[in-house]
């Protein structure tokens, strides 16, 4: 077994291989950035090296830089992580070449299968289904426009190396084809360093559906089952899960098996994933093959008990698998919640800078995976149900604009599917993460969305159900009710305590009441309180409920719960009363006296400045391009300007006709969320 290992990446993944390093007894070497400097994966490392400046492709992607730090600390084998050079043939020639082991597959079955068009012609040599598209290269947007009028629209334009919905267009129309050529192979130069460009018939009202397998040099492969991604946002998986909901027994067997045959065929070793495209009669369809770690592997390994990292390292060293195909059970079902730093409330764009308060939900083990599961630290409560957090950040560090946007990956597991789901929320609930826009509330609101509780989801999922972007949730009467009736004890509790305020004057006590008006959502509900040392019996109009919990003025997490059920709240203070996040709703609940209510009623509404007249930039980002000039006439849709972000492009459009009064940025500009960019008559 290899005494030393250099993990070639940074972030939650780098973390996520030092764990199960360490507890193998490796050590480990971390590479850093000059943005990483201070990062969680550089802490915890044993050692680290520097290897250049914030740009991945001034450091993190540059392979002779990697081998130096190798070279210097004396490394036995590179775990590569996700992204970065994990996919990239040159770099396991160099390691190679220097009598490094690879922690992943070999050279030949990475460029086989790790590119998109390679892949697609062996997959149909194999008689594998695969869907229609061109898989020659594309010179310009001219060919791409002829090419994606051959398949029919509509098209999906891909980079050839990409991977993480980098360097992805959907196309409807020629022009769109025209701009999305462009665009992605802008993007696949700039995180990959390879620009080719391929295009596929994207399929309608799809599924995307996974296949885990394993393989080892030895002649072994097995499938550790599939996960279901079909939550997806800008071809990016936003929520995973294993099992998928969709799948019977038989279509899973026949992808599992199908997915070994294509590995063995290229002599894959390690793990790897190979993707379908699954219709509503369970037809599926090769879509690629992941020659490394995917970012949802968590989900798979607590359903099976499998720590894929340690197998990995185990494969690389020439070890066999422990397992054959008869010993890998569904044990249960497993929720994964990519957490991203970017706000849903600005159409999701990336969003920067430090994390002034981060605190996750403990981390639990579940009974059942406490004796197999290898996956969480050692010290970890034992629960019914498991929550597992993989992160790369802590409280006061910084999120970049040179990297990806992850901040986290937060998993439950339960027995089963409606258990985790709800596990999952009350995770969500008390996830406390404040400095930057997150997604938090989104993931708050797809849990508990009808469709998704159904598992009747597709990947047109997000912009069927949210066409106009996300705009918050609107809790139904009785979370109202549920939520007024525990902003008022925690009122009751504040009130108690400031007539306990030293320096009062004798004989002018103040006594709290026991009659409230709250008002959340436009609503206001009639509240008595009766108060105990256990808790209260509030009354809501005609309801009783019992509120029990732990809160004390000033804490940001209130942990309740009203009639038996758990009611997680972040709190904020507000005047006369609080901010209550909760299941994706962001509302202001003021707690009044009857009398404060009726003089409250009276009270004018401060109206938000008119920007409608002005394109401010959505996140921190550079300018690459601006289309139009001063006193140009814009239709509605219209692309306007290019803002980069975070390795993405991303093109800011007309919201109506116009005429462009004065442009205050240019191509090169570097600008901060609600920089105005240019001005309209």
């Amino acid at each position: 077994m290899f005494k030393k290992i250099l993990i070639a990446n940074r972030g939650e993944i780098a973390c996520r291989v030092i764990k199960t390093a360490r507890k193998m007894g490796i050590q480990t070497v971390a590479i850093y950035s000059d943005a990483d400097r201070n990062a969680l994966h550089v802490k915890m490392a044993d050692e680290a090296v520097h290897i250049g400046p914030s740009p991945a492709n001034q450091s993190y992607i540059v392979i002779d830089k990697v081998m130096q730090a190798i070279k210097d600390t004396g490394a036995e084998a590179v775990h590569p992580g996700y992204g970065f050079l994990s996919e990239n043939p040159k770099f396991a020639d160099a390691l190679e070449a220097a009598g490094v082991a690879f922690i992943g597959p070999p050279k030949g079955a990475i460029e086989a299968m790790g590119d998109k068009i390679t892949s697609k012609k062996i997959a149909q040599d194999a008689n594998v289904s695969t869907v229609p598209g061109y898989m020659g290269l594309i010179e310009d947007a001219d060919e791409a426009v002829k090419i994606s009028n051959e398949i029919g629209y509509p098209v999906m334009i891909k980079a050839s190396a990409g991977g993480g919905g980098k360097g992805m267009r959907i196309a409807w129309n020629d022009d769109e084809a025209r701009e999305g050529f462009q665009s992605s192979k802008n993007e696949a130069a700039n995180s990959f360093g390879d620009d080719r460009i391929f295009i596929e018939k994207f399929v309608t009202q799809p599924r995307h559906i996974e296949i885990q397998v394993l393989c080892d040099s030895h002649g072994n492969a097995v499938y550790l089952h599939e996960r279901e991604c079909s939550i997806q946002r800008r071809n990016q998986k936003v929520i995973e899960e294993a099992p998928s909901p969709f799948l019977d027994e038989a279509t899973r067997k026949a992808m599992g098996e199908q997915s070994c045959a294509l590995a063995q065929a290229v002599g894959y070793t390690s793990a790897g994933t190979v993707e379908f495209i699954v219709d509503g009669e369970r037809n599926f369809y090769f879509l690629e093959m992941n020659t490394r770690l995917q970012v949802e592997h968590p989900v798979t390994e607590l359903i099976t008990g499998v720590d894929l990292v340690e197998q990995m390292i185990r494969v690389a060293a020439g070890e066999k698998l422990p397992f054959a195909q008869s010993d890998l059970k569904i044990n249960g079902w497993a929720m994964e919640s990519r957490l991203y730093a970017e706000d849903p409330y600005r159409n999701f764009l990336p969003s920067i800078g430090r994390l002034t308060r981060y605190r996750p939900p403990v981390e639990i083990a579940a009974g059942p995976l406490a004796e197999t599961g290898k996956w969480h630290e050692a010290d970890a409560p034992v629960g019914q149900n498991a929550v597992r957090n993989d992160t790369g950040v802590y409280e006061g560090g910084e999120i970049s604009m040179y990297y990806d946007p992850m901040i986290a990956k937060l998993c439950t597991w339960a027995p089963d599917r409606a258990a985790a789901i709800e596990e999952m929320r009350l995770a969500l609930d008390g996830f406390e993460l404040e400095g930057i826009g997150h997604n938090l509330p989104f993931l708050a609101a797809v849990y508990d969305h009808e469709k998704f509780i159904n598992g009747d989801m597709t990947t047109a999922f997000i912009e069927e159900e949210y066409p106009e972007g996300f705009e918050g949730v609107t809790l139904d009467a009785a979370e109202c009710e549920r939520v007024a009736a525990a902003a008022a004890a925690m009122h009751r509790v504040a009130e108690i305590r400031r007539t306990r305020v030293s320096g009062r004057m004798d004989n002018h006590e103040r006594h709290v009441g026991e009659d409230w008006v709250v008002t959340l959502q436009g609503d206001s509900h009639d509240i008595k309180i009766k108060a105990d040392h256990n808790g209260a019996d509030v009354h809501v109009g005609d309801r009783a409920l019992r509120v029990e919990g732990d809160w004390a003025p000033g804490q940001p997490l209130a942990r309740m719960t009203v009639d038996g059920s758990p009611l997680v709240m972040k709190i904020g203070k507000i005047s006369g009363g609080f901010r209550v996040r909760y299941r994706g709703a962001d509302v202001k609940v003021h707690v009044r006296t009857p009398r404060q209510a009726e003089l409250a009623a009276l009270m004018p509404e401060k109206l938000p400045p008119d920007t409608s007249k002005q394109l401010l930039c959505p996140m921190p980002g550079l300018i690459v391009k601006i289309d139009v000039a001063e006193g140009d006439e814009v239709q509605e849709g219209q692309a306007l300007c290019t803002v980069e972000a975070m390795k993405m492009e991303n093109i800011l459009r007309a919201e109506r006709k116009g005429v462009v009064k004065k442009i205050n940025a240019g191509p090169g500009d570097s600008l901060a969320v609600d920089d105005v960019i240019m001005e309209f008559e």
